[in-house]
């Protein structure tokens, strides 16, 4: 018996043949696509997704720039910041080269994400006054040189053998030092002291002028000094007393004024900085802080006479986001194209990581030769030897 063609092939019906997969580069190059979630066909290029490595480069990188942003915004003019501002310099350098280390791990966000932390880092690396020294020239000028010695005594000789105490000072032969923490301590009251005699027999010829817990000693001729009139009761002296010392000295026919500077420190190490008292101090500080740069900023505007201002700030930040005004330029210390750091050299079990101790000079005046050098047995602070030139001519 016959059977026909379309008899067989009803009787074994062909399965049909599947269509072939499309290639993955059609997908990408025609944007057509699965939602990765349910499998339907969206007509979209598919989404990818950023593994958790990814998600938290991403978020510390944003994160970081919020703080420096916060950060140059703030510095100084807001009390709670004064802890932010306690952060060593060097970690603005050290934050976006750690997570730029990592940035080839997240390789979805990698070109725009490195580009982004080479911004942070260039900022950071200013701010930490790490590098050449932008804006700043080569000083030189014919003139009067004055030697400077700047320090910051740790208390005077409160814990020091007095003998080499004194003859580590007398070794500076400074023409004129700026010294600063003429007071001893006890518990969380400063002492006034009065070392006025022996100071007399070992420094011969010099002017001595005291400020509270400010000394300046001169050989140079003092034409004026600028001193704060407080109550003599209590600790007035020291607390309400004025932190920027000004003496104006005469130097070969010109008066230059010289200012030595302490400003408070912006909290107490070891206080607890979740209880009342912490933060109270804090905010203290930060208030006689903001009145002495405003009264030093003042003083520097109105003074017709060029300037040196010298000591212990107490913040690392000077020169990059706290100012003393228009005409007043901030050095660095010869040598080096790392940042200068000058605390602490002693006492606390911390490597030497901040500069707390600053020269700024106004006006025609030249500094040739400045470095931190000197004082690690005596205090915390390594001490500034400063030579400042004054030139015959006022410009």
């Amino acid at each position: 018996m016959s059977t026909t063609n379309e008899e067989v092939a009803a009787a074994h019906p062909r399965e049909p043949t599947p269509a072939p997969d499309p290639e993955p580069s059609a997908l990408s190059d025609t944007g057509t696509g699965t939602d990765t979630d349910t499998g339907i066909g969206t007509g979209t290029r598919p989404r990818t997704r950023w593994c958790t490595g990814t998600r938290l480069l991403v978020g510390a990188t944003a994160a970081w720039a919020l703080l420096l942003v916060l950060h140059v915004l703030l510095a100084g003019r807001w009390w709670p910041w004064l802890v932010a501002e306690a952060v060593p310099p060097l970690t603005l350098v050290a934050v976006p080269l750690l997570l730029l280390a990592v940035t080839p791990l997240a390789r979805p966000v990698r070109r725009w994400l490195s580009a982004v932390l080479v911004v942070l880092l260039l900022a950071g690396t200013y701010l930490a006054d790490l590098g050449p020294a932008w804006g700043e020239g080569t000083d030189s000028a014919r003139g009067t040189t004055v030697k400077v010695f700047a320090w910051s005594t740790d208390y005077w000789r409160m814990t020091d053998d007095t003998d080499d105490f004194y003859a580590f000072l007398r070794r500076q032969n400074a023409d004129v030092y700026l010294l600063q923490e003429y007071l001893y301590w006890e518990g969380d009251q400063p002492v006034r002291i009065d070392d006025t005699a022996r100071l007399r027999r070992e420094f011969p010829g010099y002017s001595l002028s005291v400020e509270g817990e400010l000394l300046t000693l001169s050989r140079l001729p003092v034409v004026a000094e600028h001193h704060r009139k407080v109550s003599d009761g209590g600790t007035d002296w020291y607390w309400k007393g004025s932190k920027t010392q000004r003496t104006d000295l005469r130097v070969d026919g010109r008066t230059v004024s010289f200012y030595n500077v302490h400003l408070q420190v912006p909290f107490r190490v070891g206080d607890n900085p979740l209880t009342g008292r912490f933060r109270g101090f804090l905010r203290d500080q930060y208030d006689r802080r903001e009145r002495e740069l405003r009264a030093l900023r003042t003083d520097l505007a109105d003074n017709p006479h060029p300037s040196v201002v010298a000591g212990d700030f107490n913040s690392p930040w000077m020169g990059r986001l706290l100012r003393l005004g228009a005409g007043s330029r901030v050095h660095r210390p010869d040598g080096s194209l790392l940042p200068a750091l000058s605390w602490p050299v002693s006492d606390y079990p911390l490597p030497r990581l901040w500069r707390l101790d600053w020269l700024f000079t106004t006006g025609d005046l030249a500094v040739p030769a400045y470095r931190f050098h000197g004082g690690e047995a005596f205090s915390d602070h390594v001490a500034q030897e400063i030579r400042v030139t004054v030139p015959d001519d006022a410009s």
